[in-house]
C-alpha cells in the first residue's frame, strides 16, 4: 500500500464540515471512493468542493477545519492499494 496526499488546488479555507451544525465530510479512517466529497475550499465567497480523486483510506487530514490554505498545502493523506 502507498500514501497520497490531496493538496490544495488553490488558496482558500479550508472546511470539513458542508455547514456549523452538520458532521464532518469524512472521518479519518474512512473509505473514500473516487468523487467523495472531503472537504470545502472557499475563495472569495465561493464554495468549491474538494473531491477524492482516487480511493482509499483517509488516513488523516494535516489540515484542520477553517484553516487559511495556500495552493499546494496538503490537506489529507489516503492510503490507497495497489
Amino acid at each position: 500500500m502507498t500514501q497520497q496526499e490531496i493538496q490544495a488546488p488553490f488558496p482558500g479555507m479550508f472546511y470539513r464540515k458542508p455547514s456549523p451544525d452538520e458532521p464532518v465530510y469524512v472521518e479519518e479512517g474512512q473509505v473514500v471512493q473516487v468523487g467523495d466529497v472531503i472537504g470545502l475550499v472557499e475563495v472569495m465567497k465561493q464554495f468549491v468542493e474538494l473531491k477524492a480523486e482516487i480511493s482509499g483510506t483517509l488516513v488523516s487530514f494535516a489540515a484542520g477545519n477553517e484553516t487559511v490554505l495556500e495552493a499546494g498545502d496538503v490537506i489529507a493523506t489516503l492510503e490507497v492499494s495497489e
